[in-house]
């Protein structure tokens, strides 16, 4: 049936419940689950943009990756409590909907389970979300959307 789940992961609480969702199907199908945190590069001028730091003078891109591993490495020990063996955690930067359709394309996944709704979803203006709604437009495999 399926051999490798991605989980696009944002901490976001629908994101939670698709990690609910991927657990189940992983334990069920044996399936190996690539859980994936993607986190948008700013450029140089956003960065000079933004308020500066004296005391921390860090790119945001590296703040951004940091706090981008601490959600991919929660999502990962609530696969792990659920008694998902076979888990790799990954970061990516870039635009979360395209970043996700060329993971699973590179990684020949067979199945994407991803929340309607993320941290980023504001309004009540749709249904799905901005980038679930774009990675099943994208996906070349079936999408589960939690």
């Amino acid at each position: 049936m399926f051999t490798h789940i991605l989980a696009p992961y944002d901490g976001s609480k629908n994101a939670d419940r698709a990690l609910e969702k991927t657990a189940q199907l992983s334990k069920l199908t044996d399936a190996r689950v690539s859980l994936l945190t993607v986190f948008r590069h700013h450029s140089m001028l956003e960065a000079s943009l933004s308020m500066v730091r004296v005391s921390d003078p860090g790119s945001i891109d590296d703040a951004m990756r940091e706090h981008a591993t601490g959600i991919i490495e929660h999502g990962r020990k609530l696969l792990l409590e659920a008694g998902v063996q076979n888990v790799r955690a990954f970061v990516r930067s870039g635009r979360p909907a395209r970043a996700i359709h060329e993971f699973a394309q590179k990684h020949q996944v067979d199945l994407i389970i991803l929340g309607s709704r993320g941290l980023g979803a504001s309004g009540d203006s749709y249904l799905l979300g901005s980038v679930s709604h774009k990675v099943t437009g994208l996906a070349k495999c079936p999408v589960l959307v939690v």
